[in-house]
């Protein structure tokens, strides 16, 4: 079974694929620069075992953003797991060919969601990941990963708006019913929610300009759904686990061979010993 672990600014998201290709389980967890391995690596073994899952767990990946949290899994993987992660970069197998100025600026989780695009859905497509930040990945209709959008997240915006006013206060993310607020948290819901809303519908108008046809729209991340109630036209696809698909058809493209060459020799192995 396959560990793909997605390491974000705030969170990170990690999953168990079986050899089928299924998903079997996901959990989030905060990204904490001040733990240890020892911490994560007790976590992620306690998290498998309560899942019964970690005796059955033989290869995993890493996607990162947050460079000292990717040594630190890393770590833990090899000491809790005895796994040596692949640790995804801009110089991996990929299913898209990276067309930037800089390819090694792109960010391992945007090159995860570009390749899940280029693989499971009709293109050209715009992959919106709401997080942190809210970014956009664009694949053209030739498995080009041609660039995108980053943009501050609704979390961003709700803090903003509180850390920097003396009156405003912190608030719940939720679509709001209107887009005229009658008191002060309906009023910034509305500008956060509805705002963002507008801009990704307007944003998504102006790459298709650019591409010069309709694309495939995917959402993913934890306010998709909000944000779909706000939308005239909204997503074609809300994927929730979108970057996770990503990552997993990045090993089978980056270690699959090696995978099947472990098997071979176990098998060869095995009737060895029967011999």
């Amino acid at each position: 079974m396959l560990l793909v672990i997605d390491i974000g600014n705030t969170n990170t998201n990690l999953g168990v694929f079986a050899d089928n290709g299924e998903l079997q389980k996901s959990w989030n967890i905060a990204s904490d620069t001040s733990r240890f391995e020892d911490e994560y690596g007790i976590l992620i073994l306690s998290l498998l075992k309560n899942s019964n899952i970690a005796p059955h767990i033989d290869s995993a990946i890493i996607s990162s953003v947050v460079a000292p949290l990717c040594e630190t899994y890393k770590t833990a993987l090899e000491k809790y797991l005895n796994i040596t992660p692949f640790v995804l970069s801009h110089k991996a197998k990929l299913p898209v060919k990276i067309d930037l100025k800089q390819p090694k600026e792109a960010g391992a989780d945007r090159l995860a969601n570009a390749s899940a695009a280029a693989v499971l859905y009709k293109l050209p497509a715009i992959v919106i990941d709401l997080g942190t930040a809210t970014s956009f990945d664009i694949v053209d209709e030739n498995k080009n990963f041609i660039g995108g959008i980053i943009a501050p997240g609704l979390k961003i915006q709700a803090k903003s708006l509180s850390r920097f006013t003396s009156k405003l206060p912190k608030l719940k993310i939720e679509a709001p019913q209107n887009a005229i607020g009658k008191d002060t948290i309906s009023a910034m819901l509305s500008g956060i929610v509805r705002g963002h809303a507008a801009m990704i519908e307007g944003m998504i108008e102006q790459c298709e300009e650019e591409l010069g046809q309709k694309a495939t729209v995917i959402a993913t991340g934890g306010y998709s759904c909000v944000l779909f109630d706000t939308m005239k036209r909204g997503f074609d696809y809300i994927n929730p686990s979108l970057t996770l698909e990503g990552l997993k058809i990045l090993y089978g493209m980056n270690c699959g061979e090696c995978e099947n060459d472990k098997q071979n020799n176990l098998k060869s192995t095995e009737t060895a010993a029967l011999l």
